[in-house]
């Protein structure tokens, strides 16, 4: 089943078993990371699914192709682990929204990368990767028995080639541990209301935040996702365009209880590694989240052992720092992602982005 569709060149939707498997691939990290958000904070977890349903399908019907909808990680990961509140978070993702749609109408992607600089954006990752690791360590220590059975399945699972598919089945796990103890949720609308979790609330964290994030959006959201797009799908897809969408998706999800989102090249990557060709993907995954907002319960949610929360961080942290070191070539650019790291863990995100920005800068200056 296709039909097609233009937007700039010709694209079609298809429905298939690879747009299925392909769609999985997007979710391997976002589920386990709203998870853990709607765990640690007051946000609404079905808004959250509401949010990523719709605009998993707006792009993927826009674009033609599997564009990757993820959660902003820097973000969501300093939500987690207690350095933002959800209102200091919903103020972050709207500020970011307004700036990635201005840059993006002002074509000024590609020089507010090249002003960061690439090393100080996989710091940020890195950083976002400890702190992650951290908190799953603290969530793990409650029950450590299953917190280790837990590793050793997903370990077992990369060993024989298995990896992705790993963290979608503890998530089953602890799903089904959670409805063995509240019962089978009944389908429920969430409540439409403007900010449900919370009025936005700008604050000097939330600021720092924002910044951080930024530096990783322009790297890995706007220009990797970009190039991504011709060498997988040879689709010319510009970085400004996806720094538009990027904005106005945040600036629309947000009221309704969404989280900042954004595009990205692992996304994208995982769904064409698992098959995804068409924006179809996009919209079996949407339709999915949409779904599964309706049984997204409190009490279910209460009821997701903790410990198993603490293993799908350490997949999701290990799977960030593999990203961050990757691409990194040379002596000074490997101490810069390790310092801007280390500082974050130590002191916080903001403080490492700006210092590793500034020690950049002085070391390029001088080369």
């Amino acid at each position: 089943m296709d039909y097609s569709r233009g937007i700039g060149t010709q694209s079609k939707l298809e429905f298939t078993a690879n747009e299925l498997t392909g769609a999985l691939g997007d979710s391997v990290t976002v589920l386990p990371l709203l998870v853990a958000l709607a765990a640690t904070t007051s946000v609404s977890l079905p808004h959250v699914l509401v949010g990523f349903g719709v605009f998993q399908i707006v792009w993927g019907i826009y674009y033609g192709m599997p564009m990757s909808i993820e959660p902003m990680k820097a973000l969501i990961g300093l939500a987690i682990v207690g350095s933002l509140s959800y209102p200091e978070l919903a103020a972050a993702g709207l500020l970011a929204g307004g700036v990635l749609l201005a840059v993006g109408k002002l074509g000024l992607v590609g020089q507010l990368q090249r002003v960061v600089g690439e090393p100080v954006i996989r710091g940020v990752q890195f950083a976002v990767a400890l702190l992650l690791l951290e908190a799953a360590v603290g969530l793990s220590a409650g029950n450590v028995p299953v917190a280790v059975a837990g590793l050793a399945v997903v370990g077992c699972l990369a060993l024989v080639g298995y990896r992705a598919a790993s963290v979608l089945l503890i998530l089953g796990l602890g799903g089904a541990a959670a409805v063995a103890t509240t019962g089978m949720p009944t389908p429920r609308l969430p409540e439409l209301a403007l900010f449900p979790a919370g009025t936005p609330t700008l604050s000097a964290g939330a600021l720092e935040g924002t910044v951080a994030q930024l530096g990783m959006t322009v790297g890995n959201a706007a220009i990797a996702t970009a190039l991504l797009c011709g060498d997988l799908y040879d689709r010319d897809v510009s970085p400004d365009a996806l720094s538009r969408s990027m904005g106005a998706t945040c600036l629309a999800a947000i009221p309704i209880g969404g989280v900042p989102m954004c595009h990205g090249s692992g996304g994208l990557a995982g769904k064409y590694a698992f098959g995804a060709r068409t924006g179809g993907a996009n919209v079996i995954l949407g339709v999915g989240y949409l779904a599964l907002a309706l049984v997204a319960t409190g009490a279910l949610l209460a009821a997701f052992p903790v410990a198993v929360l603490g293993v799908l961080l350490v997949v999701v942290s290990l799977e960030l720092a593999r990203a961050a070191f990757e691409p990194v070539a040379g002596h000074r650019s490997l101490a810069i992602v390790i310092g801007v790291g280390s500082l974050g863990l130590a002191v916080n995100v903001g403080v490492a982005f700006v210092l590793g920005a500034i020690a950049f800068w002085v070391l390029s200056s001088r080369a």
